[in-house]
């Protein structure tokens, strides 16, 4: 009976993540609508954060709880693909078809969450990725493009075409074989999170600096530290 009950505790977790990425879906189909004193994609952004910090304390709870079951790492994958694949998908379809008069050029923006949930099937069956990854990780993508929302609306719209090839580049690092750090502590070593300090660093000025949009540059300079990393390693 305890165990069942630890097991739900981050099952519970999970499903507030699929909850989040329901409602940023929701929000994306209405980014202009104002709900209190934010519009429809500010309150999208804030759940797709509220996603990824669910995300976080769901595997949290588990290794403290020792509270590990197959259904979990079934709900984790599918509550991902929802909250870090559908969502920022369909945020940056309605974003683009908002600036763009090539409507049917938008739709490349479902590649994000076709290849987000072929990326998560490829996690659930490498053996290689149990402490760290091979290709960008679904939350990172989901909080790339949160930023490059943020960009687009604080600055400009860079044009339908570039949007689809920036589309591709970072689909296709999902399910690329790429090596890539996790930004999970097992301990607070300098030496050992060295990088993970790092990204806290610069995420942080990144955000003081350009807000929301700041999370973009995070990720590229995460992924510019895992590729000088797998570099160094080769």
């Amino acid at each position: 009976m305890i165990k069942k009950l630890l097991t739900a505790v981050p099952n519970a977790i999970t499903l507030c993540n699929l909850l989040s990425g329901c409602a940023a879906t929701f929000m994306a189909f209405n980014p202009d609508v104002i709900y209190g004193s934010l519009t429809g994609l500010q309150w999208c952004w804030i759940f797709i954060g509220m996603a990824a910090f669910f995300d976080f304390c769901d595997g949290a709870s588990a290794r403290a709880l020792h509270a590990y079951s197959e259904i979990g790492k079934q709900l984790d994958s599918l509550s991902d693909l929802v909250s870090f694949g559908v969502a920022p998908g369909m945020m940056m379809l309605n974003v683009m078809l908002g600036y763009s008069q090539h409507e049917w050029l938008c739709f490349a923006a479902l590649l994000i969450p076709a290849m987000g949930a072929y990326r998560l099937a490829k996690f659930n069956v490498d053996t290689r990725q149990a402490t760290s990854f091979r290709g960008l990780p679904i939350p990172a993508n989901a909080i790339f493009w949160t930023g490059a929302c943020g960009w687009i609306t604080r600055y400009t719209y860079p044009g339908t075409g570039a949007m689809v090839v920036v589309i591709v580049l970072v689909s296709s690092l999902m399910v690329s074989d790429m090596p890539m750090f996790s930004l999970k502590f097992k301990n607070f070593d300098w030496h050992e999170n060295f990088r993970r300090y790092v990204m806290i660093v610069a995420t942080a000025a990144f955000v003081a600096v350009w807000g929301v949009s700041g999370l973009m540059w995070a990720i590229l300079l995460y992924i510019l530290i895992s590729a000088v990393g797998s570099k160094r390693v080769a």
